[in-house]
């Protein structure tokens, strides 16, 4: 007996070791089963009412929780039918009629009516809410002078409901972007009786967004946020989309750590990065299959001045630090080629456009405008503080401008790291010096890039006015051709290149890894997803 317990005993024993040496599964290996995906997204939001979100990382959740009247197809760029089956467009292009989807439903599976979306353009246009979006909706007919607080009539606004299916929108003038315009988060309905059930139509920050009251009309609905860990949205049964298509979940992990995203993919815990350190580039291409993606992206990063403080309201200072900068170094030397330089605003081809007019790099110009404005060689010159939010690639660019100030104009400046919801909120209170930002196209035309800077834009954040910019914008909307409309915008960037109150840097990519099993992921030029349409491989065709 003895003989025959140690037998027993050992066998048992060698089971558990052979067991105990199996690999351990992964994430990504237990999200198969589980039909998760796991990404990577940036940094933690600050807001996921798509009425006062402004940050690209908070649109990525948001377009999983709601839609527009449209949806922005990603392998063209074109507006298809989203929450609006189908729609039709007067003779002089200045009233839209919308049909919403019969079986469109909110994730609590209520209908979604037409009064619904005329309440949510009154919510965004209200002055109190102060949403920084709100000039998205201008092109409506009366809807610029009630979010200025001229009219407090809404019906004065072309937007309304004559029946429950229908949305008939008036345009102030023809819009040949709107189509396109109406897809973003701006446009989104909210849901009326959760809204009013947590605060006035027109409050900001109430409850409404925590999980277990957000009721939105996307595919998927608010399953959790954790704060600085973990966003989930789960697939919901009430949505028109095939409830069995695409993930069932999807869990954004927010970090501005790049290389901690890069170690958490390498790990096996995310099916794809946020971004990726430039050089790690060379490393990943020369693996086969790579796992990298290096998409094209309309984005400009560039720097804001802030023109209310001394001395960046001098227009000379402004011009020398612009001049200074040698993007084509940063592009190819800091970036190893993933980006191109930016020697104007607005990215080329977007829409058609090509601007004409640059920023350039010319040191000794830089330096003459520094010496007329009183600081000869940098002497006298205060040290300026560079805002940015916690990122690496911020960090390498911001460090080799640094250094092209210091040597070519003789002057200090601090860069300042902050987390990203204090980076925004400073940015909007103009409490900075210099800030690097970035900007994603909302649509695919130049006045996505163009009107941001108009007297009082919400994404201006410069303090930087222009009567004679704000008129050529406003001329470009009312322009009688596409040709006199370009001619506007060439000179309304030119304008905004010679008075400098940004300086563009270098133009976008979206520089990231994928896991081979995630099936459907295009390029995007606007960088919109729509997970929906997102599947997996089966597991053994990966690798």
């Amino acid at each position: 007996m003895l003989i025959r317990f140690i037998i027993v005993t050992l066998l048992s024993l060698a089971a558990l070791t052979v067991t105990g040496c199996r690999p351990r599964q992964t994430a990504v290996e237990a999200a198969r089963a589980d039909q998760t995906l796991l990404l990577g997204n940036g940094a933690e939001p600050g807001d996921l009412d798509p009425h006062l979100a402004t940050a690209f990382t908070e649109y990525n959740v948001i377009i999983a929780l709601g839609e527009g009247l449209t949806a922005i197809d990603e392998a063209t760029g074109k507006p298809v039918p989203a929450a609006a089956a189908s729609w039709e467009v007067s003779p002089d292009r200045l009233r839209y009629t919308f049909h919403l989807r019969p079986e469109a439903r909110w994730s609590n599976g209520e209908p979604v009516t037409a009064a619904d979306f005329v309440f949510s353009f009154e919510r965004i246009l209200r002055p109190a809410l102060a949403s920084e979006y709100a000039y998205m909706l201008f092109p409506v007919l009366g809807a610029e002078a009630f979010n200025a607080g001229k009219t407090s009539d809404f019906t004065s606004v072309g937007v309304s409901a004559p029946d429950t299916r229908t949305l008939v929108v008036e345009l102030a003038r023809p819009t040949p972007y709107f189509l396109g315009l109406v897809a973003h988060q701006a446009w989104f309905p909210v849901h009326p009786p959760t809204i009013l059930k947590f605060g006035r139509l027109d409050q900001r920050g109430t409850a409404w967004t925590r999980p277990e009251n957000y009721v939105g009309n996307g595919p998927y609905r608010l399953a959790a946020w954790v704060p600085n860990d973990r966003i989930e949205v789960v697939r919901h049964p009430y949505h028109y989309a095939d409830a069995n298509a695409g993930p069932r979940r999807v869990v954004f992990f927010p970090t501005d750590n790049i290389p901690a995203d890069e170690a958490a993919y390498r790990a096996g815990q995310r099916h794809a990065t946020y971004d990726l350190l430039p050089d790690r580039i060379a490393t990943y291409r020369a693996q086969m299959p790579s796992p990298i993606r290096v998409d094209p992206l309309l984005e400009t990063l560039y720097l804001r001045f802030n023109t209310t403080r001394a001395p960046l309201d001098d227009i000379r200072v402004r011009r020398a630090l612009a001049l200074a900068i040698d993007r084509q170094a940063i592009a190819t030397s800091v970036l190893q080629g993933s980006r191109l330089p930016a020697s104007h605003y607005t990215p080329p081809g977007t829409g058609g456009y090509q601007a004409e007019a640059r920023q350039t790099y010319d040191p000794a110009a830089a330096r003459a405008l520094l010496a007329a404005a009183g600081f000869p060689d940098g002497n006298g010159f205060r040290r300026l503080e560079v805002l940015m939010n916690t990122d690496a690639i911020n960090t390498r660019i911001l460090e080799a401008i640094q250094a092209m100030w210091k040597r070519e104009l003789g002057i200090d400046v601090a860069l300042v790291s902050q987390d990203y919801r204090v980076y925004l909120d400073a940015m909007k209170g103009l409490r900075y010096d210099v800030a690097r930002a970035r900007w994603i196209g909302d649509y695919n035309d130049p006045n996505t890039y163009l009107d941001m800077f108009v007297s009082g834009g919400g994404n201006n954040q410069t303090g930087w006015s222009s009567p004679a910019y704000d008129r050529l914008i406003a001329e470009a909307a009312n322009a009688a051709t596409p040709t006199e409309r370009q001619a506007r915008f060439q000179a309304a960037e030119a304008l905004l290149l010679e008075e400098a109150p940004i300086a563009p840097v270098v133009f976008g990519a979206r520089v990231h890894l994928l896991h081979p099993e995630v099936q459907n992921w295009r390029p995007s030029l606007l960088g919109v997803r729509r997970y929906q349409n997102l599947r997996f491989a089966s597991a053994a065709s990966t690798p």
